[in-house]
């Protein structure tokens, strides 16, 4: 018996997918979840082995629930998303199913998921896909992290800069630092350039931060910042920053 969670905040879409699902006797729904918070939890608990998930929910997205996950689970897609968001699941081997949906559409999208050999291969296909920067306009302008047990959103606007930590990033706060399990090169493409200039390969800096530039050892420079820190400015990331700056 396989498990499957449903994660939707309207209760007609899960309704359709409880229907459709009846004809799959060997698949059992052990959890309707109303948002991602709910959807995480439920995740955690009854590891499914399926979750249909919608991506534009209310408090945080389908893609920033999966970013705060420790294993992602095979995920069908639900949405509304246009044609350019749908080329990147296609690219990833991420099926969706594009509301409204059919009962043809909902089989041949678990289909394409009872083909995976092992369920590795659709887990490797969705963190392909979110490290692909395919988002949400509102999530331009936020980053979803872990605190312990808690869940925190952070504001863009409220992040000094960005630093790389091993297999992580960590987010600079005024008053606190976040590990978020991303690469630099993702925030580089899903943060505006005109805020946030990577000026090192280790860091990712708030333009508006910025208090003044200095020159360091050896002919390199560091921006210093409103807090004080101090990020060092690489060879190819000064010129970078003096073009945002208009110097």
């Amino acid at each position: 018996m396989k498990k499957a969670v449903i994660i939707d905040d309207e209760p007609l879409a899960r309704s359709v997918i409880l229907e459709y699902l009846a004809y799959y006797p060997d698949i059992t729904v052990v959890q309707e979840c109303g948002d991602g918070f709910e959807g995480r939890k439920a995740i955690a608990q009854h590891q499914p082995d399926l979750v249909f998930l919608d991506i534009q929910m209310p408090k945080i997205s389908g893609f920033e629930m999966l970013e705060l996950l420790d294993q992602v689970p095979p995920v069908i897609f639900t949405t509304a998303f246009d044609n350019y968001a749908i080329k990147a699941f296609e690219t990833h081997a991420v099926d969706y199913l594009l509301k409204p949906f059919s009962r043809e559409r909902f089989q041949a999208a678990v289909s394409k998921w009872m083909s995976y050999q092992q369920p590795l291969a659709a887990q490797v296909a969705v963190q392909a896909m979110l490290e692909s920067g395919v988002y949400q306009a509102e999530q331009h302008q936020r980053v979803v992290v872990k605190t312990g047990g808690n869940i925190r959103i952070v504001p863009v606007s409220e992040i000094h800069y960005f630093e790389a930590d091993d297999d992580y990033v960590t987010i600079h706060t005024a008053d606190s630092s976040f590990l978020k399990d991303k690469t630099m090169q993702h925030f580089e493409r899903i943060l505006d350039p005109a805020l946030f200039v990577r000026v090192h390969r280790s860091y990712i800096v708030q333009v508006q931060q910025i208090t003044r530039i200095e020159p360091y050892e050896k002919e390199s420079h560091i921006a210093v910042l409103r807090s004080g820190a101090k990020i060092p400015l690489s060879k190819t990331g000064y010129p970078k920053l003096k073009k945002v700056l208009g110097l």
